[in-house]
């Protein structure tokens, strides 16, 4: 059987880098301008309903958000206070506060209190383990056709990055079994669903997978299978087992060698076998200055922001000999530092019998 490797480059993400008061998260998506929309996330508490109306209580977790550099999760209680760069926060002035609020320090600075979506719960968490990124985490979610009401298996916790999106998806009615064979770093993803409200969507095990296989319990209702592991093809065949018919399974490998292997053994049970590469390529989008002489339409020079008050005092003080005028754009550019090789993320559809 032939294996399919594609090199993916997904569309690119962009946001402002400007100062505080001015970022605002820009997405863009094969030319089309998109604006940005943070969803409320995720606790399925009776109490505490997805609603873009919901107010910050007492207790719940929040995300603070500086910069689009610079975000913490923060437990809000009452009395407590957060202190930054840009002065003390009282947890009491977020309360009844709806998520996305900026709010005050006492110095005059602001932040803003924003929901914790898997999205920026990714950002933010706490790195027991290498983590998947949101650019795998979406292609993950679209191969395995991911929606709500699926039961879907997981092999390799980690710190829960992916399990925190799949339990999204799989929101109001399915649910995500997750095993990981460390059993400290289990209970410590178990403590981060529970602070995030998705403890009845996500059941934490501590298993051997590679060597014990899935429990027989889950066999032939599950229905997608993801697996994190060193050596995935040992745990291929216990995943056809689980997985309802045409079922799809999808294995995360940091290295080629693990591919071709995994590819092997999912000859006899699996078909469509293919793998991705998904590289993400984020850009800078900032304010500038196009300067040009009159009755030049060619540009001469593009100043940045930064360089925009420099240019400013030249022409107070006569030393703009050219009379050049300087007219405001926006630019973009890639981002100096990009993310590259991440992993290889292998799919497969069960066979039909």
């Amino acid at each position: 059987m032939p294996y399919l490797l594609f090199l993916c480059t997904e569309a690119a993400t962009s946001s402002f880098s400007l100062s505080s008061a001015q970022q605002h998260p820009i997405e863009i998506y094969l030319g089309v301008l998109l604006k940005s929309v943070t969803v409320s996330m995720l606790s399925i508490d009776p109490s505490k309903k997805n609603s873009f109306q919901r107010f910050i209580s007492d207790g719940d977790l929040v995300i603070v958000y500086e910069r689009h550099d610079n975000m913490k999760a923060v437990k809000v209680k009452k009395g407590s206070e957060l202190q930054n760069r840009f002065g003390v926060f009282k947890h009491s002035d977020w309360i009844g506060k709806p998520f996305g609020s900026k709010v005050l320090s006492s110095k005059g600075g602001f932040v803003y209190i924003l929901a914790p979506t898997p999205e920026l719960w990714t950002l933010v968490l706490s790195h027991r383990t290498q983590i998947l990124y949101i650019a795998d985490i979406s292609f993950v979610i679209s191969y395995l056709e991911i929606v709500p009401g699926c039961v879907v298996l997981e092999s390799g916790t980690g710190s829960g990055s992916l399990t925190t999106s799949l339990a999204r998806a799989v929101a109001p009615s399915g649910h995500v079994h997750t095993f990981d064979f460390h059993e400290q770093r289990a209970g410590l993803a178990r403590d981060d669903f529970e602070r995030n409200g998705l403890s009845n969507l996500v059941t934490v095990a501590v298993r051997d997978i590679q060597g014990e296989g899935f429990p027989d319990e889950f066999q032939g209702i599950i229905d997608s299978v993801f697996l994190d592991l060193p050596q995935p093809w040992l745990a291929i065949p216990s995943a056809a087992r689980m997985l309802k018919q045409d079922g799809v399974i999808c294995s995360f490998s940091p290295c080629i060698e693990q591919v071709q292997r995994s590819c092997e053994a999912l000859r006899s049970n699996f078909t469509d076998v293919r793998t991705f590469e998904v590289l993400l390529r984020t850009y800078e989008i900032q304010e500038g200055r196009i300067q040009s002489s009159d009755g030049d339409e060619s540009y001469r020079r593009i100043t940045h922001t930064r360089r925009k008050r420099q240019c400013i005092s030249s022409e107070d003080n006569g030393e703009n000999t050219d009379k050049a005028t300087s007219i405001p754009t926006v630019m973009a550019r890639p981002c100096q530092e990009a993310r590259g090789h991440t992993g290889y993320l292998t799919f497969a559809r069960l066979n039909c019998q």
